[in-house]
Parts: C-alpha cells; structure tokens; sequence
C-alpha cells in the first residue's frame, strides 16, 4: 500500500483487520470510515469455493434490492416501435432501435442497462464485440431480454442487479450508498447474500461461502462473519 495520509491513518486505525464483523456493526462502521467528499457505493464481494471454468459451478443471478442501489440507472430500449409507448411510461431513459444500434457502432455506449424484446435480439447481437466486454449486452437469465419491457424498465429503475462470479471466484456487487442509514445497507447486503446462497452450485463439494468482504470506494475492507449473516459453512 501507498504512504497513508494523516485522514486515511485515522480510518485506517478504527478497523481491525482480523476481526470478522457482525453485518450490522459492518454496516455502521463503514459509514465512519469511508473518507470521500462524494456519496461513495457500498460494496460487498464474495468469495466462493466453486470452479467458475466448470460449467455446472458458474454462479449467476438476479436481485431487487429492497432499498434500491442509490445509483440513477442509465435505461436503452431497442424495441419495435409497437413497444416505444411502454418503454417510455416506464421511465427509460432512451427508446429506439436502427439508430441507436448505429450510435453503438460508432462507440456510443453513455448507458448502464440495455433490454429489448427477442424479435430485435438478432441485431442486437451484431453488436457483441461493443457490448459483451462492457457487460451491456440483454439476457434473457437477467429479464432483459423479454415482451414485458415496461416492467423490466422498472425493475431496473428499482434497485434489480445482475451479478455473476469473476474468474477468481469471486462476486462483486454494488448493495448501497454511504449516504444509507445503516440498517438499509444491512438489509440490501442480506438480501443480495441470500440469493447468492439460494444459488449454490449441486455439482458443488466442499465449502460454498469462503469469505464475505464489504467496503466502499476508498475505505478499508471490513471481513463479515458469516455466521452472522444466515451462512453457516
């Protein structure tokens, strides 16, 4: 690590780095030790005992976190224009098809969230090299590709997140902002790990949950003891 300033060494010395936190004194601890001007993102990464290479143990979901993310999400519909109305009631931010397929293609993509009905996901998916890698491409696993535009608009709008184990074995996810009291990160970060755990792998042997972590941008890692959150391993 970098030399400490005088701030960071005062938050630094408020965390023990070996104890294993009730996500309750997590929650409160967290907003005391984040040391940004602006409203920092509560994150919370999992690390799994699973093989994310093997088909059978890759780990990916959905959630609606109660209290929402925090973040003002970025909505595209591409749709046919029978479903424009729809998308646009719902509250998406940008509705089209042709010509926002041909912005993307020239390097557009000041979006967060893309969803669109399965008759356009044929040229949607011309656009796999822009999209894929920037993680904006629709799913149907993640309703965003699906006839209900309207409520997908919504449940984007509301607090639902995607999430999917890395490489490493890990899931990171966004459950907040410091600005939350913090009882509403406890209960966004408990329903996230609850379907984190709904999801464990059949095909998994041994221990699924290895260790929780929560931080925000900046702040220290604070280790969550497991137990205290439901996951007994």
């Amino acid at each position: 690590m970098s030399k400490l300033t005088k701030k960071q060494k005062v938050v630094y010395a408020k965390v023990d780095p070996a104890k294993h936190y009730k996500l309750s004194e997590a929650a409160a601890l967290l907003k005391d030790v984040t040391f940004t001007k602006f409203d920092a993102s509560v994150d919370v990464a999992v690390r799994l005992g699973v093989d994310p290479r093997k088909a059978n143990q890759m780990v990916r979901g959905v959630v609606t976190l109660p209290h929402g993310t925090g973040k003002t999400v970025r909505v595209l519909v591409l749709c046919t224009p029978d479903k424009e109305a729809e998308a646009k009631a719902a509250g998406a931010d940008h509705v089209g098809l042709d010509d926002y397929l041909e912005k993307i293609k020239g390097g557009w993509t000041d979006i967060d969230v893309i969803i669109c009905t399965p008759s356009v996901m044929a040229k949607v998916g011309t656009l796999g090299r822009v999209l894929g890698p920037r993680g904006l491409m629709p799913n149907p696993k993640t309703g965003t590709v699906t006839m209900e535009i309207g409520k997908a608009v919504e449940d984007v709008k509301g607090g639902k997140i995607d999430f999917k184990v890395d490489k490493q074995g890990i899931i990171h996810a966004s459950v907040g902002k410091t600005s939350f009291d913090a009882v509403k990160i406890v209960e966004n970060t408990q329903e996230f790990l609850n379907t984190v755990v709904k999801l464990k792998p059949q095909a998994l042997k041994g221990t699924y949950v290895k260790s929780v972590f929560m931080s925000s941008t900046m702040s220290p890692g604070l280790c969550i003891d497991v137990k205290s959150v439901g996951i007994a391993e």
